[in-house]
């Protein structure tokens, strides 16, 4: 699929050493940075250096992506990927990479890791992860330590910076996946879908004020996909449904989530003045795809691409070949897309406001 990248256009006065040799400083880019937090749907390689069972750093992760193996958990590309080649910025570096140059601080870096949420007790079957408040440190961190030295701890320009740059996140997930869809030995006393969902809201809500207290002005907060959609809950037998491809069931929960997470990004917008906390809308395209594959270039929107244990319901068996047509799935392994819907998701924000409003082009320019 084809991308274009609009000749927008933004100008920053970075200290001018700090680009010597740099691509970066003969290009103008439309944002000065893209900062990117979530799960394993944006992470680029965070859980590569993390003791966890959850790593995508074997083929056939990366089999179409033209660096090859780096962790992210799809064949290329991720949304976040696509969206900073819209920016006209390089692909952020994972905070954990290892020797980073100076340059890759100041386009953005990628804190998202696999299995993890937005609760801290979210993922932590699968060994160590990031979840979203310990993304959010590590942010911190690289304000204080780096970003600060890099500015010569010129306050001013460090906030202007920040406030213009984009801060994208693609989180919650896995506190429904790995967290509240599991089926535990105390199940009736678990909390209805709906003071679940809320909750998460709230502590979601805590950790944005943060994100903005540390200068985020410019946030697009995606919402949760069909969940209820995935391999690994459509195959489970105790989900099955013949009338549906999906579980609806589920879906409705996360209807439910994502409708409370809009209300509270408007309201962060309200009284966290200036700033900008955008919905991107999601659900509904990735259900629409789903149940009209053939209007988005697709003809499989059931089954994994690459090979997986546990019929269908997991991660890629390692070195085992996938489909030849990847471009025509939807789901890559049990939990994760293919960069042919990946693509279209960060087409779809950039350009149309029906999923992401006001669109990334326009929220550049606010």
């Amino acid at each position: 699929m084809v991308m274009t990248i609009f000749p927008l256009s933004f100008h920053l006065t970075f200290p001018g050493k700090l680009f010597k040799g740099s691509p970066v400083a003969a290009a103008v880019v439309v944002a000065p940075a893209l900062y990117v937090f979530g799960d394993s749907l944006f992470d680029s390689g965070n859980n590569n250096v993390l003791p966890t069972f959850a790593k995508a750093n074997y083929l056939p992760y990366g089999i179409d992506f033209k660096q090859g193996v780096t962790g992210r958990f799809t064949n290329a590309r991720t949304v976040a990927d696509f969206i900073a080649e819209h920016l006209g910025l390089p692909y952020p570096l994972p905070y954990y990479k290892s020797k980073r140059p100076e340059s890759a601080t100041l386009t953005g870096l990628n804190y998202a890791s696999g299995s993890c949420g937005i609760l801290p007790e979210t993922g932590h079957k699968y060994g160590k992860c990031l979840n979203f408040r310990k993304q959010i440190d590590l942010f911190n961190s690289t304000k204080e330590k780096e970003l600060k030295r890099l500015f010569n701890k010129e306050e001013d320009k460090l906030s202007e910076y920040l406030s213009k740059s984009i801060f994208i996140i693609s989180i919650g997930n896995n506190d429904y996946i790995n967290n509240y869809l599991e089926t535990t030995p105390h199940e009736e006393t678990k909390e209805d879908p709906q003071t679940f969902a809320q909750g998460l809201v709230d502590k979601l809500a805590d950790q944005l004020q943060i994100l903005y207290e540390l200068g985020a002005r410019k946030v697009l907060m995606f919402e949760l996909g069909p969940i209820g959609c995935l391999p690994s809950i459509t195959r489970k037998k105790d989900q099955s449904n013949e009338s549906s491809q999906c579980v609806e069931k589920i879906n409705e929960m996360i209807k439910d989530f994502n409708q409370r997470l809009g209300i509270m990004l408007q309201n962060l917008t309200s009284t966290l003045q200036p700033s900008n906390f955008i919905l991107g809308h999601v659900h509904s395209l990735g259900y629409d795809a789903i149940q009209n594959p053939f209007k988005y270039g697709l003809k499989d929107t059931s089954n994994p691409c690459c090979e997986t244990w546990k019929n269908g319901t997991s991660g890629c068996i390692p070195f085992k070949k996938p489909c030849e047509d990847r471009s025509s799935h939807y789901f890559w392994d049990a939990f994760h897309l293919t960069e042919s819907v990946c693509s279209t998701i960060a087409s779809r924000c950039f350009h149309d406001s029906s999923v992401c409003s006001p669109f990334i082009k326009y929220l550049v320019q606010l």
